[in-house]
């Protein structure tokens, strides 16, 4: 790990009126206070984290707000994608009406996706909207979840399915934040950045190819420079279709067959999220090079990149036995953007030509799978 920090990045997401600053680097949280206090009416902000950020880094934060005589109320939930619930959409909102919160007031969100997704619907609704920061404390929010205002819980019925577009004011993706994750969680969040080059970006797949170790070891001029091209990524798609009714939807790359491995797994902690994305992404590629879209040799470069990081590229076991081709397509129809049987993909004519396909025919796609799994 490099000794020296190279300088912060600040990438912007303009949206006029709501454009927002993401602060990039080792160091960036010691911004926190002096960006707060230049939002506030009182000097008081709320902080929502999980019980394994809490322990980690509350003194750090409390020390970073204090610094700019800001007063901080905690609020730490249990982890894991189970907390996305509506039980604790509630438990969120009762606090903040407790502590006196007002529209006025903000709502730091202190965690990894999870935190921030539900943080975000929470302060969307808290009188019909009061601010909210994002701090992502995991690799994977920082180069996606915190950016963008897409904010949700989950239902029995699929993930992501109650939520709102819901901007954040500033984001703060301190790489230095992340030192304390496993090595399991650095990989499920390089999946994310691995995303961004197969979508619209040949050649940072190139240097993620040759350089995905020093990122995952979290040199600190390479794991900057891995974040900031992602989170530029993603803020130029956000400006150009903030609520997903184009462009936007090709963030989805890997997503749809990956939500419904998640959704299959009962959203246990034996599958993460970026694993899952992962998987997808290598099976939107091989389904693309099993229909005569993607070239194969692209799909199993892909492959290569992804299990060379650690990452799964293939459907694994689980626990209670196999995955079934016709449970994930049935899951996959129960996706917020499927309709008559069919459902929009994100697949690609070769690395760095990801597109939206909008009417994947669902008995192809369970065809796939049937020899993508144990059946096949």
């Amino acid at each position: 790990m490099s000794v020296t920090a190279p300088e912060l990045e600040t990438v912007s997401v303009d949206l006029g009126a709501r454009s927002y600053d993401i602060l990039v680097g080792h160091g960036a949280l010691d911004q926190l206070g002096p960006r707060l206090a230049a939002m506030l009416k009182q000097s008081r902000v709320f902080v929502l984290t999980d019980a394994n950020v809490e322990a980690a880094h509350r003194a750090r934060v409390e020390a970073a707000l204090s610094a700019s005589g800001i007063s901080s109320s905690w609020l730490a939930l249990t982890p894991g994608e189970k907390t996305k619930s509506f039980s604790n959409l509630e438990a969120i909102l009762d606090w903040l009406l407790e502590g006196g919160a007002d529209r006025s007031d903000i709502l730091v969100a202190l965690g990894g996706g999870v935190i921030g997704d539900i943080a975000g619907l929470s302060a969307s609704l808290m009188k019909r909207g009061m601010g909210f920061v994002q701090v992502p404390t995991t690799l994977l929010a920082q180069v996606d979840s915190s950016v963008g205002g897409k904010t949700a819980v989950n239902s029995p019925r699929g993930k992501n399915l109650i939520g709102a577009f819901y901007q954040p004011r500033l984001v703060i993706a301190d790489t230095g934040l992340l030192e304390t994750l496993p090595a399991r969680e650095l990989r499920a969040g390089y999946a994310e950045i691995v995303k961004y080059g197969l979508i619209n970006d040949p050649a940072f797949f190139d240097w993620l190819e040759a350089n995905g170790a020093r990122v995952l070891a979290l040199d600190a001029e390479a794991i900057t420079y891995a974040v900031a091209v992602s989170c530029r990524a993603k803020a130029a798609i956000v400006a150009e279709d903030e609520t997903e009714k184009g462009v936007r939807a090709l963030l989805n790359l890997g997503h749809t067959f990956g939500h419904a491995l998640e959704a299959a797994n009962d959203y246990r902690p034996d599958l993460l999220h970026g694993e899952a994305v992962s998987i997808g992404m290598a099976l939107a590629f091989r389904y693309g090079a099993a229909t005569g879209i993607t070239p194969p040799e692209d799909a199993d470069r892909v492959t290569r990149v992804l299990e060379a990081s650690g990452l799964q590229a293939a459907i694994p076991g689980r626990q209670g036995g196999a995955y079934t081709a016709s449970e994930l397509v049935r899951l996959m129809q129960q996706d917020k953007k499927a309709s008559g049987g069919k459902v929009p993909l994100i697949l690609a004519r070769g690395i760095g030509q990801a597109y939206i396909h909008p009417d994947a025919d669902l008995a192809a796609v369970e065809d796939f799978l049937r020899g993508e799994t144990s059946e096949g």
